[in-house]
């Protein structure tokens, strides 16, 4: 177990004005408030504490975080009090120690719910004062490292998170040894078969490829002496996960992977990483699409190196990092190289384009009211592959990739967005949903009457387009509502001789309002505008006195309507037609969610369906569904199998479906230019349990190379 002194000393090499007093008193105090505790491993809990600060030290932070790195636990898991903490060490870290409290003691109805509105609280910490979310990292990071104690689905769960969101954090944060780490760990619990294989092949074959970068490194030092140039030269192994992505993404065996190891150099100038950059294309061919200059235009994250492939020696493909000590130390520490407190957390102001990510989470998550939006756009943000265009200013904008012009609007001014009517890219003129490319200057052409088009959604990319049009959409969308619910409730009123003033101060009006949910007038229009209520339904529960005995005979006469068969039953709706979507094929066991039509009754969506990022953003029109399944149906899903190309695998591949006791009732083949097969099939499906199965048996085939679910038209 690790103890104070040697956290003591690890500050003291990168702060010797450090007050190891407080440290002392910060750990004094843990210890006695985890008194007794255990972890799951058996060991004392305090030596979770005590490594969280630990790796706080590495990350070179102040002492405020070191020391709420040993309390962060105090006020969730003991008697202590964030005013104890206020009294013994200050508001700042009693506050820092409130924050990282307040993440995780809500309680919520589902596990995604808790974790959207932990991650929302986070985010708002975060802008509040950015230490909490490196000393929640450290935390992850620990919790990763000691992960095998838990139950293998507590496991999965943690590390899904972690992959989802912490990792892409560290990464957007600039802490790189972190965010390999974090990756790493979690594919060697979502995946353990495949993290075991890739570490016994990676040591397999180490001693090789370690005698051939050597080689490498040698012949680039001979060439710095002889061209005077300063370097410093090492080689770097890949991760496993990048490793394991590549094979996925490439569709070939480890065997076939020959960058394995990278080579790194780090010399004193911006100047000689070009220099040096120029010596090795002379040296070895380059490939070609394969040089990104970082240091030119650096990533959002401040990440500067220069990064070209050549084929080397033997044949053999190395990837070259090129880069100052400088842009090593901020590729490696992040944000911990640029710690220039102004007070509180607060980042020097010259440091500030690290942290225009956060400011538009910050920014989102009050556009966002929905759980689920919110993490989506928050995975997309972290997820990114990005383009860099050009104002024509000449200012960078980063986007991601697939950005649109009407994206660039966005990103340069809300009202720019909303007003856009056109743009030109590199002085022409383009459609809107134009995918912006590397080194585009674009323009935006704006009308200050115009409004923002609801078919934009169908192809903006940023998660900030995307939140501005829901939000502005939804607002016209409600007040086209309000207007209709008004006049169809109006003439509702003057069929049965009431008035609206008469409606509003009826006592049985006040009752309608509790039922819906609802506070006034216009709410229960803005349902009725949108078809979740109709007029007629309210009139009779406000005046039933007023419904004439015809109206009454009329309904008992009328052939009653049944909910249509189809297995699903609607929240408080009852007879309304109601379809299946065919972009996703929801199946029984799938989490489903209703979208009310205009004319086409309700439409049932998969909840993680594509196409619903274009509805929710009127959140009055989706409503709740579930599965009511009495009789033996079947529900048509699409499949996608990836194969090596040779006889015999479409037959496997059928056989193993209709063994699963699945139907076939389309089937479409086609081949790859890399020798693959792509075999899509419509398969009729009684539930998800039958859909995993299926899955499960074609993807032990020989010769399947992936198997998936088709979501999305």
């Amino acid at each position: 177990m690790p103890n104070v002194e040697d956290l003591i000393s690890k500050v003291l090499e990168y702060n010797p004005q450090a007050d190891v007093g407080l440290i002392k008193q910060a750990y004094e105090c843990a210890a006695k408030a985890h008194e007794g505790q255990m972890r799951q491993s058996g060991e004392p809990f305090l030596k979770h504490p005590l490594e969280v600060a630990h790796i706080l030290a590495r990350m070179k932070m102040d002492i405020s975080s070191i020391v709420v790195g040993l309390l962060h636990d105090t006020v969730e898991d003991s008697l202590t009090t964030v005013e104890d903490i206020a009294n013994k060490f200050g508001r700042d870290m009693a506050d820092l120690v409130e924050g990282l409290t307040k993440i995780s003691k809500v309680e919520f109805m589902s596990r995604e719910e808790k974790q959207a509105e932990n991650f929302r609280k986070m985010i708002i910490s975060m802008g509040q004062d950015i230490r909490v979310i490196l000393i929640k990292l450290a935390d992850r990071l620990h919790n990763m490292r000691t992960l095998e104690p838990l139950p293998s689905d507590k496991q999965k769960r943690i590390a899904q998170e972690t992959i989802e969101i912490y990792a892409p954090i560290a990464n957007r944060l600039g802490i790189g040894w972190m965010k390999v780490e974090l990756e790493d760990l979690s594919l060697r619990y979502l995946k353990p078969d495949v993290y075991d294989d890739l570490n016994k092949k990676v040591a397999l074959k180490r001693a090789e490829r370690d005698r051939y970068i050597e080689e490498v490194i040698e012949i680039i030092k001979q060439n710095l002496k002889i061209y005077g140039l300063k370097g410093e030269v090492y080689g770097r192994t890949k991760h496993f996960l990048s490793i394991h992505q590549k094979m996925q993404s490439q569709g070939i065996p480890f065997e076939s992977i020959y960058d394995l190891t990278g080579i790194r150099i780090l010399t004193d100038t911006k100047v000689n990483c070009y220099a040096i950059l120029g010596m090795i294309h002379s040296l070895w061919t380059p490939v070609p699409g394969r040089f990104k200059d970082y240091i030119g235009v650096p990533k959002s994250n401040m990440y500067q190196s220069l990064h070209t492939t050549i084929i080397g020696p033997k044949g053999h493909r190395i990837e070259f990092q090129i880069r100052t000590e400088e842009m090593h130390k901020v590729a490696e520490e992040g944000i911990a190289a640029h710690w220039k407190y102004k007070e509180r957390g607060q980042i020097d102001t010259k440091d500030n384009r690290i942290y225009k990510w956060l400011r538009q989470m910050v920014e989102w998550q009050q556009d966002l009211a929905d759980n689920r939006q919110f993490m989506d756009s928050v995975k997309v943000d972290l997820f990114q592959d990005v383009v860099y265009v050009f104002t024509p200013r000449g200012d960078v904008k980063e986007l991601i990739r697939g950005a649109t012009a009407v994206d660039f609007a966005y990103a340069i001014h809300t009202e720019v967005g909303n007003r856009c009517v056109g743009a030109k890219v590199n002085g022409k003129m383009v459609p809107l949903r134009y995918h912006l490319k590397n080194g585009d200057t674009v323009e935006v052409i704006t009308n200050p009457n115009h409004v923002p088009s609801k078919d934009w959604l169908k192809f903006v990319k940023t998660p900030r387009a995307k939140a501005k049009l829901k939000h502005i959409i939804n607002i016209e969308e409600r007040k086209r509502s309000l207007d209709i619910g008004h006049k169809l409730l109006e003439k509702e009123c003057q069929k049965t001789g009431a008035s609206m003033t008469a409606l509003t101060k009826s006592e049985n009006f006040k009752d309608v309002l509790s039922e819906f949910n609802i506070r006034d007038l216009n709410d229960l229009a803005v349902l009725i505008g949108y078809g979740k209520v109709s007029p007629r339904q309210i009139i009779r529960k406000i005046f039933p006195e007023k419904v004439g005995k015809e109206e009454l005979k009329e309904k008992e006469e009328a052939p009653k309507r049944t909910r249509p068969s189809g297995g699903v039953k609607v929240r408080g709706i009852d007879d309304i037609l109601i379809h299946f979507s065919k972009c996703c094929n929801p199946v029984p066991g799938d989490k489903i969610i209703g979208y009310i039509t205009r004319g086409r009754g309700i439409s049932v969506h998969t909840a993680a369906c594509p196409n619903i990022d274009e509805l929710d953003y009127d959140k009055e029109r989706l409503v709740e569904v579930e599965w009511d399944i009495t009789g033996p149906a079947t529900y048509p899903v699409r499949i996608s199998v990836s194969t090596v190309d040779r006889p015999g695998v479409l037959a496997s591949v059928s056989a193993s479906i209709t063994s699963s006791a699945a139907n076939i009732s389309h089937a479409d083949i086609s081949t790859t230019e890399d020798k693959r097969a792509i075999l899509n099939f419509v398969v009729d499906i009684k539930d998800l349990a039958q859909l995993e199965k299926v899955l499960q048996k074609v993807g032990q085939i020989s010769g399947v190379l992936e198997v998936k679910r088709i979501m999305g038209r």
